[in-house]
């Protein structure tokens, strides 16, 4: 009877801990510089080395949102806490893609987090990535026109 009673609790504490609840927070991106309010921005959050910043399609959101007063911010809900990058860029035309010129420079502005650029090509994800807290954090991302 008592082995019982141990193997119930043992059970119960396994169960417990391997359902360890992952703290979730709000992260909040403001975007600024903008020439126009033409258009949407599009806002790439990563957590994934190799897909930033030219996999959106890898990233963990993707949002196109409005501009207005040359700016916009983006909202990440319930988002873990972890390792993050983000890019962004102007998609003026609303095609949903950005538009780069015959060398492959962006037609369109870009930007990423920690204000980061690239040298001959997109920012690094080391230096576009934070530590998010899993509780609520603000970033700011200045767009850049090439």
């Amino acid at each position: 009877m008592i082995y019982k009673t141990i193997f119930s609790l043992l059970m119960v504490l396994f169960l417990t801990s391997s359902m360890s609840v992952r703290q979730t927070g709000t992260l909040t991106i403001f975007i600024s510089d903008f020439r126009s309010n033409k258009g949407n921005v599009s806002v790439a959050l990563f957590n994934n080395e190799d897909a930033f910043p030219k996999l959106p399609e890898k990233a963990v959101s993707v949002m196109f949102l409005p501009i207005t007063g040359n700016k916009s911010m983006a909202v990440f809900q319930n988002l873990p806490a972890g390792e993050y990058a983000v890019s962004v860029y102007h998609d003026e035309n609303n095609n949903k893609k950005m538009d780069t010129n015959f060398f492959g420079i962006p037609k369109e502005g870009v930007g990423a987090s920690n204000n980061a650029r690239g040298h001959l090509g997109p920012p690094k994800y080391k230096d576009a990535k934070f530590l998010f807290n899993g509780k609520s954090q603000t970033i700011q991302i200045q767009i850049v026109y090439l």
